[in-house]
């Protein structure tokens, strides 16, 4: 009897050996697990410390972080993405590095800054996933415009002009990508990602295309350039397929539902 099923299913076809790229779910280093099972809808939540303060992240659909703030610890973070917060927790404004360059770009020189003791917690309104990151001294990472949720005091905040045209119009990053460093300390920055994320680490030289709405984060040794391709429809008609191509070495985070944000603010 032959086998009813498609004869594309054949032995040793679909294997992870055979695809070109090995992605993985990105994983922070430090965060213990508790709740329901992975995977479910029922309480699970991950939990990590950073100095005095308890970061935990829990939900399934539209996440929310929520930090306890010890005496003296900060975070900052977007003022509209704040969930809700402990009457006693104290909110300020921070100001960013090159405030007059930020101004002559068009962009906010203030972020909005949590000091305990108390809690607080943070949510984007929309479905995804919060990803968090630890940066140690010395690196850097780039990061898609907006994405951003909160960061620990010890962890600096800036950006950079996208370079090239061709990326500052079909790029689809904007004008500016949102560069974060440790100078001195370690610390925690938390993004939030559309859909699902998921990381791949590129080898020095290795490059891949991605659809331009679905880039969320590189390390800064990751080079991206914007490619173009002319497909035709016939009868002189056609569009251009633009993607954003990243060549290695270094970690690449993109992001499953495409977000396309303006090319200004």
């Amino acid at each position: 009897m032959n086998n009813p099923g498609p004869d594309y299913l054949k032995p040793g076809q679909g294997s992870p050996d055979q695809f070109e790229y090995q992605w993985h779910k990105h994983q922070d280093a430090g965060w213990s697990i508790s709740g329901g099972a992975p995977g479910s809808n029922d309480g699970r939540r991950i939990e990590t410390s950073v100095g005095n303060a308890l970061f935990r992240i829990e939900g399934e659909y539209v996440p929310q972080v929520e930090v306890y703030l010890g005496p003296g610890e900060k975070v900052y973070f977007e003022h509209h993405i704040l969930l809700w917060k402990s009457p006693h927790t104290n909110i300020g404004t921070k100001s960013l590095k090159g405030m007059f360059k930020r101004m002559m770009a068009g962009m906010q020189i203030f972020i909005t800054e949590a000091s305990g003791p108390g809690s607080i917690a943070f949510s984007r309104d929309d479905a995804g996933e919060i990803v968090p990151i630890h940066i140690r001294p010395g690196e850097e990472l780039h990061v898609r415009e907006h994405q951003f949720l909160c960061a620990t005091n010890n962890i600096a905040y800036d950006f950079f002009r996208v370079k090239g045209v061709a990326n500052i119009l079909w790029g689809g990053t904007g004008f500016f990508i949102d560069r974060f460093t440790a100078p001195q300390q370690p610390g925690l920055l938390l993004l939030h990602g559309y859909g699902n994320v998921m990381e791949l680490t590129l080898a020095p030289g290795q490059t891949i295309d991605v659809e331009p709405g679905g880039f969320l984060y590189k390390d800064a040794s990751v080079q991206m350039t914007t490619t173009s391709q002319r497909l035709s429809t016939g009868l002189m008609a056609g569009f251009n397929l633009f993607m954003n191509r990243f060549t290695g070495p270094g970690r690449l985070g993109i992001q499953t539902m495409y977000v396309h944000l303006p090319t200004a603010d």
